[in-house]
């Protein structure tokens, strides 16, 4: 059997409610700001949630062009914005490649939401006449995002998206990891985008109750782990992952922040939106992505948890933690970005990834704000990353995503 090729990552883009770039996220999720705000998008007066975390100072028009914003819907928009930022970064000049060397695999939990509702409430308004945008469904569907981006730089290998709920973006990034390792491609862009913020998401959510009613304080709303934690902030954007194979990668000189050792997904089969109470289905994917990785749990220094601030999803990941590393735990930081960002949903584990991968790269892991008073529930010995950003070593850090209908979706990553 032939080893498998090796995989680095070349190029990081990000767009998110802290920050617009990867160097501005990062700034901002060291320092510990928070992205949460009363929604601007709409009037949310009449939900029981007034709070998300919106993109700031973001205009697409001084991204795209006019004929793009027309044609698009945003959450695609948001996936050219943070991959022309990651294209720049890696260096990759697609002009002097084989375009079948490169592929794109990208998530998107909802897709094309805003686009969906506006046409929708168009043709009531109009009296159900069927006069429907010609762009309706190339707007609406999830696969139109990986396809702009291939028309964009001229990509014709392999293209489609992923869809597992929040576990989204990780499932992409994986499907990444292997085709590179098993010969199919040199290149891949991958990641997730999301522009959820919506009144009919919205208020999906929030009649679900899933999301925190804490209106009167936004900022601190999202707080994961906290004992008066009640549900996620709704967060928006996009991050953009170049994946490439080693070789490819040394023989151009290319900028390398880090290897993607490996990745697991799970099911837990056991309930539509609630995480499985003792992490099952989580720990196994934990224990499976160490596998792939060929590391222990001991070679692990941080992770970047899933931790939504929702009362059961905090509990059962942090129990799953608890009994994959337990002999390691006092070796082992994790921290909450969520508290910072908000929950971006399908682009969660992209945004979550570059934060793990900047973590290895500066030995800082960012801290999770907010918590003030730790639920008993959570494990007594895990170390978590508290208000202010750690310095320490970091050379292996795990990103762990969870999503709706019972996803599980762990990747793992190494400095090189």
């Amino acid at each position: 059997m032939n080893t498998p090729n090796r995989v680095v990552i070349t190029g990081l883009g990000a767009l998110s409610p802290i920050g617009n770039n990867v160097d501005d996220f990062w700034d901002n999720l060291t320092n510990g700001v928070s992205g949460g705000r009363r929604i601007s998008h709409f009037d949310p007066s009449e939900f029981r949630t007034h709070v998300a975390c919106e993109l700031k100072d973001y205009d697409a028009k001084d991204h795209l062009d006019h004929n793009t914003i027309r044609r698009t819907d945003p959450y695609s928009q948001y996936a050219l914005v943070s991959t022309q930022e990651a294209v720049e970064d890696s260096g990759l000049d697609f002009d002097e490649m084989d375009p079948y060397d490169t592929g794109v695999i990208w998530g998107s939990g909802q897709g094309g939401m805003e686009t969906f509702e506006q046409e929708v409430r168009n043709y009531a308004e109009n009296d159900y006449s069927p006069r429907f945008n010609p762009f309706f469904v190339p707007k609406l569907i999830i696969n139109m995002a990986p396809g702009l981006i291939s028309m964009k730089y001229g990509l014709m290998g392999i293209n489609y998206a992923t869809v597992s709920a929040c576990a989204t973006s990780n499932t992409a990034i994986m499907d990444a990891l292997n085709y590179i390792r098993w010969g199919k491609a040199k290149v891949m862009i991958t990641g997730g985008s999301e522009a959820g913020i919506t009144e009919a998401s919205f208020g999906g959510f929030s009649s679900m109750r899933a999301m925190s009613q804490r209106n009167d304080d936004p900022e601190h709303a999202s707080r994961p782990f906290d004992k008066e934690r009640d549900g996620f902030v709704m967060g928006e954007g996009a991050a953009t992952l170049i994946l490439e194979e080693y070789e490819h990668a040394k023989a151009r000189g290319a900028h390398i922040y880090g290897e993607v050792t490996g990745a697991a997904m799970t099911a837990d089969a056991y309930h539509m939106t609630a995480t499985h109470p003792e992490g099952k289905g989580a720990s196994v994917a934990m224990t499976q992505a160490l596998d792939d990785s060929e590391l222990n749990t001991e070679d692990v220094d941080y992770i970047n948890t899933h931790a939504t601030s929702t009362p059961m999803g905090d509990i059962s990941e942090t129990k799953a933690i608890a009994s994959v590393f337990g002999d390691h735990l006092d070796t082992l930081s994790v921290s909450a970005t969520k508290s910072m960002t908000g929950h971006l949903l399908g682009a969660a584990g992209a945004i979550e990834a570059i934060a793990s991968i900047k973590a290895i790269n500066n030995n800082v892991i960012p801290p999770t704000i907010n918590t003030e008073n730790i639920d008993e529930e959570i494990p007594a010995e895990l170390d978590i990353v508290l208000n202010e950003a750690r310095e320490q070593e970091v050379n292996v850090a795990m990103s762990d995503t969870f999503g709706f209908g019972g996803h599980n979706a762990i990747v793992v990553f190494k400095g090189v």
